[in-house]
Order: structure tokens, then sequence, then C-alpha cells
């Protein structure tokens, strides 16, 4: 009984099994004989489930992968842990601190000179160790006071040679002396006077003085000023810039007695790429008895350090010690100071630098290699560290800036709305390049009703002199130039600085107003601006330390009556260009 029971319940579980699959083939069969239509997902719907599905399975492996590289990573036996992999995200925002400049300490702390030139005039007199001669022939020069930078850096400079010309104070190598000042305030006359009385007591004639100018107008200026010093006195000065032919000014420099060469110059005032081609080519031509060695506008000589006048320069005035030497003293290039070195004695070359706009990137200095040096400056902010990406500059003291909002073809109807109906003379007026110089001329010529010339490289050194000549003298009473008078050449009687073109760089920009407010008198610089140019440079022009520059709009009902004759000189100015042109092909 217990077995049919047994078999009864066996039998009931093969059907019950047999029933379900036989309900899951049916299932199955209605699947797929269903209409697409019904139960079954769009084909849009299938699309997302299949991104999901991918999106989902990417998820899936990217925990795998982060899984497996925590795996990977490998605990050492102090606990920390290594990995070969490198570990992608969990990027962060971070406040980056401002890198502050941090300045050598003779460029953070300079002896500061007086801003104000009218206010702190000193009688001749009263500035120590200048000669009695000397003094004379600044009275005779109508100069009864110095301006505050001369009667700092005079004083320095003579202390430096108190031990005489071979040896520095205490038997040391002399500190260099850099000067940081505005345009016009006195610093020609500054090394000039120091140098010019040192000199005094020479005995042999040899170049003992190098002055190494950018511009041969700049040279020409300086070369005036050693001149009128050394007057009625033994000293000689020769100018080297490339105005005379080479073989004039060797025999300008020395000269052959008795099979020997003989120095006819103590001071030499010179550009850098006349100055090379001297000591490359000229074989008379020594420096081994240079004391001085003066840098006038040292920015720009720095910017033109691809010449390598300077180390030209210093190989012609050091010999290495297998060289043979004439010379009672030895005199080998400068290493450390050790005691050896200091035995025995040799002249020391003392480096003099002047500029307006004196860089203070160490960088830069670097390249003039400077032994301990000591700076001068007017500019100086009164802060070790700086966090301004401008350096700031010393504006002078009577000009006043304004800027002029206006269009590209108004340009030129505005300057000679400055000329014939403001009075704004003599104004020198700058441009950004020789051709723009050169149109804006022609322009002004065909207008008529103003007297005008132009100043450029396209000029000779002669037409370029005589131009000058009569600017100064009023019988022209506007000078369109390029940036070559730009710097440190000293114009006389420059009431007004018009920038028709503007400067690009803040230097240009101080070069250029320079011109006018020299010596403590007034002035007034004129920039024209575009629309798309303002932001920037008045921007530019504040970060320098501007006092302030004002906006000085011309109305245009202004100029609306020399419209009909300005449209009649374009016409006619497009000829002439055209003329030019064509004969320029020809040629």
């Amino acid at each position: 009984m217990a077995k049919l029971q047994e078999q009864v319940k066996a039998r009931e579980r093969q059907s019950a099994s047999n029933t379900a699959d036989e309900d899951d083939e049916e299932q199955r069969k209605r699947k797929r004989e269903e209409p697409e239509t019904e139960g079954v997902q769009s084909e849009n719907e299938r699309k997302t489930d299949l991104t999901d599905e991918v999106a989902s399975s990417a998820k899936k492996k990217k925990k795998q992968k982060k899984s497996s590289t925590e795996n990977e990573s490998v605990n050492t036996e102090d606990g920390s842990s290594q990995t070969t992999f490198h570990i992608l995200g969990g990027f962060e925002e971070k406040t980056v601190q401002k890198v502050k400049r941090v300045l050598p300490q003779w460029l953070a702390q300079p002896d500061v000179i007086q801003r104000d030139i009218k206010n702190n005039l000193i009688p001749i007199s009263e500035v120590p160790g200048i000669c009695p001669t000397l003094l004379k022939k600044l009275e005779a020069n109508r100069i009864q006071s110095f301006f505050p930078v001369q009667a700092e850096v005079i004083p320095a400079i003579l202390e430096s040679v108190s031990s005489g010309l071979l040896l520095g104070p205490g038997g040391y190598r002399p500190r260099d002396i850099c000067v940081s000042a505005p345009t016009g305030s006195g610093k020609t006359l500054a090394f000039v006077i120091p140098v010019v009385q040192v000199l005094s007591k020479r005995v042999v004639c040899e170049v003992r003085v190098l002055a190494v100018l950018p511009t041969k107008e700049l040279a020409q200026q300086v070369s005036k000023v050693f001149s009128t010093y050394t007057e009625g006195t033994s000293l000689k000065v020769v100018m080297i810039t490339g105005q005379k032919s080479f073989a004039a000014e060797q025999t300008a420099l020395s000269e052959i007695r008795g099979g020997v060469s003989h120095s006819l110059a103590d001071i030499v005032v010179a550009t850098p790429g006349r100055l090379v081609d001297h000591i490359n080519k000229n074989s008379n031509f020594s420096l081994q008895h240079l004391r001085f060695l003066i840098i006038d506008e040292a920015d720009r000589m720095i910017d033109g350090m691809h010449q390598s006048w300077l180390t030209q320069v210093t190989k012609a005035v050091y010999r290495s010690p297998g060289d043979t030497q004439t010379s009672v003293f030895r005199r080998i290039l400068p290493g450390p100071i050790t005691v050896a070195s200091l035995s025995p004695p040799q002249i020391p070359l003392q480096k003099l630098l002047f500029s307006a706009t004196l860089t203070q990137n160490p960088e830069k200095l670097q390249l003039l290699d400077l032994h301990q040096p000591r700076l001068f400056s007017s500019t100086h902010s009164g802060t070790e560290t700086s966090t301004q990406s401008q350096e700031a500059f010393n504006f002078p003291q009577g000009l006043a800036e304004y800027y002029v909002p206006c269009t590209l073809s108004k340009k030129p109807l505005i300057i000679l709305h400055f000329l014939l109906r403001l009075k704004f003379s003599p104004a020198l007026c700058f441009t950004n390049s020789r051709e723009a110089a050169h149109r804006l001329y022609l322009l002004v010529k065909l207008f008529g009703g103003v007297e005008v010339a132009e100043f450029s490289s396209k000029l000779n050194p002669s037409e370029r002199q005589k131009t000058l000549k009569d600017f100064e003298q009023g019988k022209i009473p506007l000078l369109i130039s390029t940036d070559a008078a730009a710097r440190g050449i000293d114009i006389n009687g420059v009431k007004c600085v018009i920038n028709y073109d503007a400067p690009q760089y803040i230097r240009t920009y101080i070069h250029r107003v320079g011109r006018t407010a020299r010596a403590g008198k007034a002035g007034s610089a004129f920039t024209f601006l575009l629309e798309v140019q303002e932001k920037c440079f008045l921007q530019m022009v504040r970060d320098a330390g501007s006092p302030g520059i004002q906006r000085h709009f011309v109305k245009p009902q202004a100029l609306r009556s020399m419209e009909t004759r300005y449209e009649q000189t374009l016409a006619e100015l497009g000829k002439v260009v055209k003329e030019t042109v064509d004969k320029g092909i020809v040629e």
C-alpha cells in the first residue's frame, strides 16, 4: 500500500513538471507571434535602452578598473601605499599667492634724489670738492645753482677718485654708480664736471674716459658739453660716430712718433657700432688706461647688447696674465677680492650709468657686470618689494599731460587746428614710423599756413643737425619726427609735444614727453588716441606713475572751416605720393 502511494506521488510530480515546460514553450511562442505594435518598445525606446545598457556597462568597467587599481596598490612595511598608476581627477581650485618681486639691496634702497627741481636748487659753491677753475667756467656758462641730481652725484664720483686715478678708496676697486632721474634733470653735467676735474691732473695723454651713447645726435650733444668744460686745458675730446671717415677718426685718435703710437685723445665719445669698428680694425686705438666707462641712456644700451660692444670694450681694457705688458701696472680682469688680487695694484675701471628709465630688472643689469653698484634715484617707491607688473617712472614736474580722442581721418586736421588756431608752437610731433612722418610732413606742407620740417633717419647727419638748429631758433614752428629725436637730445624751447601716433611702450612715451618741461620749466604733451587705443594706453600711463592725464576734446565744428581745404590737400597728396612711387619704380 505504501509502495502504491509513492508511485502515485512520483507520477504527479512528473506531470507537474511536464505542464510547466509546456507553459514556458507556449509563452515563448506567443511572444514570437505577437505583432510589433503590441507589447514591444518603439525603436527610439530600444535605442534608449541600448544607450542605458552601454552607460551601465561603462560604469561597471570603471568600478572594476578602480577596484583593480586599489587592489594593485601595495602596502609597504611602514604602512604607506605605492602604486605605478597615475590617478586622474580630484582637481581642486587652490588660491595661488602672487610672487612678490624682491630686489637686490642696492636697487631697493637707493640714495633718493629730490624730484622738485625748482625748490631744491643748490648754489654751486655749496657742493663740496669742485675746483675753482670749474666753478669759474660754470659761472661763465650762467650756471649759478646745481639741480638735485648734480648736487648728489658729483661729490659721489669725486669721492670715488679721492685716492687718485690708479687706486680706489683704501686701495679697493671703487663702486659703480647708477643714476635714474627724469629727463631734463641735468644728468649730463653730473658726469662731465667730476670727470673733467679728475683728468685735469693727468700728465700723459691716454684714453681714460669713454662715453657710449645710442645715437649720433646724443653723442654730439655730450661731446659739445665735454668740449665746453675742457676748453683752455690740455685735455682732448674726440667723437667717433661715423660722421667722419674711418681714416679721419683714426688720425684724430692717435699719431705715430718715433715708430711708437701715441694717443691724442683723453675723452672719447662714441656710438656702439663705430666703437667696435675701431677696437677691431684700429690697432693704434688703445683702452688699456681706461678709468671711466660712461653709459648714457643705459636702458637702451642694455637692449642693444646684441652688438656685444661691452664685451669688446672689456677685452680691450683687460689682458690675460699670459699676454706681454709694457705698463708698470699689470691689468687683468678683476675676480673675487682677495689679498692676492689686491697686489700688485691696477687701474680700476669704474662704470657710470645714466638713464631716465633705468630698468629694475636684475637679469638685464647683470649684463653690465656692475661692481657693488650705488644707485641714485628720484623714482624710488620706498618699498623693497613690489607687486606691480610695471615699473613706475618719474615724470617731469612741469609737465601737463592730455589725450585727444579722435578718428584716423581727423588726426591731421587736429594738428593743423593746434598750430593755426591754438598757436601751439614750437611743437615737436612724433610718429611711429619714417613713412608716417614723411606723409604727415607732405600733408602739412601742402595745406600751407605753417612752416614744417621732418626729422628722421632719412636725412643725413648734417641735414638733421641743421634741422634741429632751425627748430631751436624758432624758424620752424612744427618738427615732425620719428623716435630718433626722443632720446636724450636737449632741444631748447619745446613748449608742446604731440604724439600723432600713440607709443606702444611706456619707455617710449616717457622719452617723448621728456623733450618738453625740461629743467623745471612748464610744457604740455598731447597724445592722439583712437577709440580702440584709449583703455590700454591710459592704463599703461597710470601704472607708470603719471600724476594725471586729462581729456582734451576737439569739437567737430572747430574743424569744419578747414575741411574743404583739407579734402583738396588730400587729393594733392595722393598725386604726390603716386608720382614718388612711380619715380622709385623707374629708378
